[in-house]
C-alpha cells in the first residue's frame, strides 16, 4: 500500500518530469541548450544569445524562463547583464547517451563528455 507521503512524493516528481519535458519539447529550447552545451565559455551573455537565436530579447526571455523553472539552465547575473549555462547536474540525470553529444558541456580537455559514452 502506498502512503500518502509517498504518494505526494511521486506526484511532485512526475510534476518536475513533465515540467522538464514540456521545455525540452520545443525547437528553440532545444537550440538555446545546444548554443550553451557547445560554447567555449562557462557562461553565456543574454545578449550573444539574441544574436545567436536571431529572436528578440523578448521572445528569448520566455523561452529561458521555461528553462530556468525546469532547472536545465542557471542564471547569473553580472552588472546589468544575464549570463546563462547548463545545468550539468540534472542533464546528466536525464538524457540518455545518444542525447548526450547535443547537451552535455564538454570537459576542458576536449575530450569524451562527461558521463557519456559516445567519442565526440
Amino acid at each position: 500500500m502506498i502512503t500518502q507521503t509517498a504518494s505526494a512524493d511521486i506526484t511532485s516528481t512526475f510534476k518536475q518530469y513533465e515540467k522538464t519535458f514540456k521545455a525540452l519539447a520545443d525547437e528553440k529550447r532545444l537550440k538555446l541548450l545546444n548554443l550553451l552545451a557547445d560554447s567555449p565559455e562557462d557562461a553565456i551573455c543574454v545578449c550573444d544569445l539574441m544574436d545567436a537565436m536571431e529572436m528578440a530579447q523578448s521572445k528569448l526571455s520566455y523561452h529561458l524562463k521555461i528553462l530556468l523553472q525546469a532547472n536545465l539552465i542557471l542564471q547569473e547575473k553580472k552588472g546589468t547583464w544575464h549570463y546563462y549555462s547548463i545545468n550539468n547536474e540534472v542533464m546528466n540525470s536525464i538524457l540518455s547517451e545518444e542525447l548526450c553529444c547535443l547537451f552535455r558541456k564538454a570537459d576542458t580537455k576536449k575530450t569524451a563528455r562527461p558521463s557519456c559514452g559516445c567519442a565526440n
